[in-house]
Formats: C-alpha cells, sequence, structure tokens
C-alpha cells in the first residue's frame, strides 16, 4: 500500500508565474494526496502573515508576507513560525518535503517529514544576482534529502556524485495538449494581424536570451515575422531588440500555448550560451515537437542531445546559421522529421514521470523509517541495563 502523506513544495517560483515543471507535477501529486506550494515570502506591508488559497488544480497555494525592515536572524524566525501555523491549521502530520530551491531550507528544515525531496531543476547558483548562500545551502540540502530529481542530463552528471540517491528526470511532455496546434484554431487577437512567415518562442526572457542573435535574425530577414511570448524579466525593455519585425506579446496562459503556437511556421530556442543555460533543460523543446512544428535552437547542451543528434531539431549559434536552417524548415514538408518526433515523444508524459517520481519517495519513505527503527533498536541495546549492587 502506497504510504500516506501530504506533500510541502518549498520553491523560488511564483505558482501563477509560468506554467512549468513544478505546476504539471505537483498537480499530478494533487489528484492522490494534499499539495502545499509554498512560495518565496512577499516583504512589504506592517505585518507577518501567511496567505493561503485552495486552487481548483487541488494545490494549496500558500504565500509569506513579510514586514520590511527584519534582520536575518527576525526573518528565519518568522518563517520558521509561518511554516508551524501551516502545519498545525492545516492539521500537516505526515508529510514529505519537496525543495526546488535550498534557500528555504533555513525556514523549513526544522520539520519533521517521513522523507526529504530536491527536485533540482536549474543551476540556482548560476542565475543573475544568485543568493550568495545558495550553494552552501545546497550541499545542506544534499545531506539532508532522500532522493535528489535532476530536470536534465547535465545536471544529472554534475550531481550525481554530490549525493547517493540522485535520478534522472528529464522534463516530459502533455503530446494532447499541444497536438492541438497540429489543426487549425482561432487565431489570437493579438497574432492574427502578424503576417507571416512566423518564427516563434514562448517562455520567459531573461539574461538567458541571446538578444544580439535575435536582433541578427531579425536584420538579416525583415520579411520574417519574430512573436516573443512571455514575461520579461531581469532584462530592461530598453535592452530588448526594438525591431519592428519582432513582436512581444507578454505572458500567455498554458491553456491558450496551442492557439499561438498553431499560427507559427517554425519554433525557436534563441538561448545565450553562458553560465545560466549552461544546464537549463527546455520543457518547451519537447512542446513544440508535441504540436507538429519544426524547431531551431541555439546549441543548448540538453536540446543538443538528443534531439540535436537526432535531426529532431537544427542546432544554430550565429544569425546566419539560424536563418539557413529556419530556411530550410520552411521548404521542407517535414513528414519524416516529425514521424520520428512522435516515436520519440511516445514514451514521454507528465503522467509516467510524476507516477515514477511517487514511487521512488515511497522507497525513500521506507528506507528512512528502517533507518530510525535500526538506529533505536542500536541505541536502545547499546544504553547499558542498571544492575543494583549485589551485597557481599
Amino acid at each position: 500500500m502506497p504510504p500516506i502523506y501530504d506533500l510541502v513544495c518549498l520553491s523560488h517560483l511564483r505558482w501563477d508565474f509560468v506554467f512549468q515543471r513544478p505546476q504539471h507535477l505537483l498537480t499530478r501529486f494533487a489528484r492522490e494526496r494534499r499539495v502545499f506550494y509554498v512560495e518565496e515570502p512577499i516583504v512589504g506591508g506592517d505585518e507577518v502573515r501567511l496567505d493561503c488559497t485552495l486552487r481548483e488544480c487541488g494545490v494549496w497555494v500558500a504565500v509569506p508576507h513579510l514586514p520590511d525592515g527584519l534582520s536575518n536572524t527576525e526573518t528565519q524566525l518568522a518563517l520558521t513560525g509561518l511554516m508551524d501555523e501551516l502545519a498545525l491549521k492545516h492539521t500537516i502530520h505526515s508529510m514529505v518535503l519537496w525543495f526546488y530551491t535550498p534557500m528555504a531550507l533555513p525556514w523549513a528544515g526544522h520539520l519533521t517529514p517521513l522523507a526529504t525531496v530536491y527536485d533540482c531543476m536549474d543551476e540556482l547558483s548560476a542565475f543573475r544576482n544568485a543568493p550568495v548562500d545558495m550553494q552552501r545551502l545546497e550541499q545542506e540540502l544534499f545531506a539532508k534529502a532522500d532522493v535528489v530529481f535532476t530536470g536534465g542530463q547535465s545536471l544529472y552528471d554534475a550531481k550525481r556524485h554530490q549525493h547517493p540517491s540522485v535520478r534522472l528526470f528529464p522534463s516530459s511532455v502533455d503530446v494532447q495538449h499541444f497536438a492541438r496546434a497540429r489543426t487549425p484554431l482561432c487565431e489570437p487577437t493579438d497574432q492574427a494581424g502578424i503576417p507571416g512567415p512566423r518564427i516563434g518562442y514562448y517562455g520567459v526572457i531573461d539574461e538567458r536570451m541571446d538578444l544580439d542573435l535575435l536582433a541578427g535574425i531579425a536584420e538579416a530577414r525583415p520579411d520574417w515575422q519574430i512573436v516573443m511570448l512571455g514575461p520579461v524579466t531581469k532584462i530592461a525593455p530598453e535592452n530588448l531588440p526594438g525591431h519592428a519585425n519582432i513582436h512581444y506579446l507578454g505572458p500567455k496562459n498554458y491553456e491558450d500555448l496551442p492557439d499561438y503556437l498553431a499560427g507559427w511556421d517554425v519554433a525557436m530556442l534563441p538561448f545565450a550560451r553562458n553560465a545560466s543555460t549552461r544546464f537549463i533543460s527546455p520543457t518547451k523543446t519537447p512542446e513544440y515537437l508535441a504540436a507538429g512544428k519544426p524547431v531551431v535552437s541555439s546549441s543548448i547542451k540538453d536540446v543538443v542531445r538528443p534531439y540535436g543528434e537526432s535531426e529532431l531539431v537544427l542546432i544554430a549559434d550565429t544569425p546566419d546559421a539560424f536563418v539557413a536552417a529556419v530556411e530550410r524548415l520552411l521548404i521542407d514538408d517535414g513528414g519524416a522529421r516529425q514521424a520520428r518526433a512522435d516515436g520519440f515523444l511516445a514514451e514521454m508524459s507528465w503522467d509516467r514521470t510524476s507516477s515514477d517520481m511517487a514511487t521512488h519517495i515511497a522507497s525513500a519513505i521506507a528506507h528512512a523509517q528502517f533507518h530510525r527503527i535500526t538506529t533505536r533498536l542500536f541505541h536502545e541495546q547499546s544504553v547499558p541495563t542498571y544492575q543494583p549492587a549485589v551485597p557481599e
């Protein structure tokens, strides 16, 4: 019988920011158990409080609020208290702690879970403005975790010697959802007036984006229209390429992405090659393929292997090479490539990934319980039994 537990997740990502790996996995876990998704605190106002709301997907989203001006010690004490408040208010007893960020360890590490999971989906220490304590706290999290999942092959290669139980779980795909883009759909109003051919991207637009590559493509082919969907973070708007044929349409709901994809001729991954992209494994790669779109990407390691090596995605790093790859795809009927892509995607699903993860968590719980029992028995047997003195 599977172990009964609530899942408490600590994340650096806002639940409503972009629908990605955490949302895919935790909404599936919420079908069978209570899931609490605790975001990083929002600082401002004049009180310490925890806002907790139940979403339609079944996940409880908890947002800590802290006043301005707290010291580091006061911050940790306040957040520790809010975690205790969450557990008390919702009668959380048997829990699994699931970390996306090591930075939550100081205020959640006092809890006593059945098991601790670290789902390492990014090398957060390589991101711009990363906290100075990130690497130290990650090492503490490795020491505390019962099982570690990694979101891509590169991360697995980097982390597998740092913990005895590291499991590779590349981001998966909801094929049925994105396959809707293979049929004519109602054109979104903000994209309908953009002529073709359209080269599209969706996702966060931040320091991982190769802005020079984007500008070079736009300049080389002013007759192509580049559609960019997603929030802009860590980049000042004035620093984005402002060419007339680049269209920044802002964030979109996950449910609406197939509607936009259906109107693209080619999908792209124009990532920079720097420290922040060294270990990324873009979820959108299989999503583009499930939508039936030809794809061009810069040489991100986890895209090159396996997608580039299997010729499911064309790889290009310079504007000239990127333009040549897009031109090739625009005249290719894509039938053979799509058939191979469909075969590759047939083994991928978020349902399967979450189920396999749950199996590893159950094993981790069993192992942790066995360790606690044997440790207790060892100490009981090691304590000398009191023997009263025998009179001579």
